[in-house]
């Protein structure tokens, strides 16, 4: 029987990709959800609710890798304070769920691998290039990535080998990032953000499921890994390249800062920042990107 590989977030967009992928590779995974679903061959379902901290405790004592990736969608809906407390003890709370129960059962998995993201470099522009060494930045997004890794690092003081994937923005067919502006362009009307000058560093979900599985198999891996294709991306860029893969030129202007403000409040700043982020920490180990070149992975989600 193959090894246990326990997901949180695991009906989520990467979730679903990821559950696909291990399956095939010959693991059994089981899913901590808030509904209830029927088991399948290799797929199980457990109940857990992060508000009241309860659990199914045998999805922890089953598992043998552990894969984070709940959390509320930090786009989806305005930054009230009442949202930030939520983006916040989502990613947390889950955690600390997670810590306390293994702590309980006094078991020992061999990782522990928790998303994050890029934004733990800040909602910011700039040409410096960060790195996993970078410190994290005091904004909003920033924050939550910094005690999201927190959270985590409970793990490592368990002896849990622990590993942190921050992500960039995720291509996938209909998915992330392309789900929202995707419909826009194949109609004809999308357009660059801003100045347009912002980064936009990106990630396949195929390559983002292939680094989590290679954190859970090489047991090199420890610590901060940046899960982004560092090819200088630029709203500009990714605008017209999206624009493209539709057959399309864009012809509207660029929208203006000020009005995406006006329609987002503060959550503009993660459509108008960038910053430049390397992946080399991971290339060193031996990981090799399948979609390195925006056209392809673009057309690639299209098929």
């Amino acid at each position: 029987m193959g090894k246990n590989v326990l997901i949180t977030g695991g009906t989520g967009f990467i979730g679903r990709y990821l559950t696909e992928k291990l399956v095939k590779k010959g693991y059994k995974v089981s899913i901590l959800t808030r509904n209830s679903k029927p088991n399948t061959e290799n797929v199980s379902y457990y109940i857990w609710d992060v508000a009241t901290q309860s659990i199914e405790e045998e999805a922890v004592q089953n598992a043998d890798y552990i894969i984070h990736l709940a959390g509320e969608n930090i786009a989806e809906k305005r930054w009230t304070a009442k949202r930030k407390v939520a983006i916040r003890d989502s990613r947390t709370r889950s955690a600390q769920l997670i810590y306390d129960t293994l702590k309980k059962l006094d078991k020992r998995i061999d990782a522990f691998v928790s998303a994050s993201g890029i934004g733990y470099y800040g909602a910011v522009n700039g040409e410096g290039i960060c790195t996993e060494n970078t410190l994290p930045a005091n904004d909003f997004v920033g924050t939550v990535c910094k005690e999201w890794e927190k959270s985590a690092d409970l793990m490592a003081g368990l002896g849990i080998r622990t590993v942190k994937i921050r992500t960039g923005l995720v291509l996938g067919k209909n998915e992330g990032i392309l789900k929202k502006l995707g419909p826009i362009f194949k109609r004809g009307f999308g357009s660059v953000l801003g100045s347009g000058k912002q980064y936009m560093p990106w990630i396949h979900v195929h390559d983002l499921c292939l680094m989590y599985i290679e954190a859970i198999e090489n047991e090199k891996m420890t610590g901060a890994y940046n899960a982004t294709i560092n090819d200088s991306t630029t709203n500009l860029i990714f605008s017209k390249e999206l624009a493209n893969s539709y057959g399309f030129s864009i012809w509207l202007p660029k929208v203006p800062a000020f009005l995406i403000r006006l329609m987002l409040g503060e959550r503009a700043s993660l459509l108008l920042t960038g910053r430049r982020v390397s992946s080399d920490k991971i290339k060193k180990l031996g990981f090799r990107f399948q979609f390195k070149n925006l056209q392809q992975a673009l057309k690639y989600c299209r098929k």
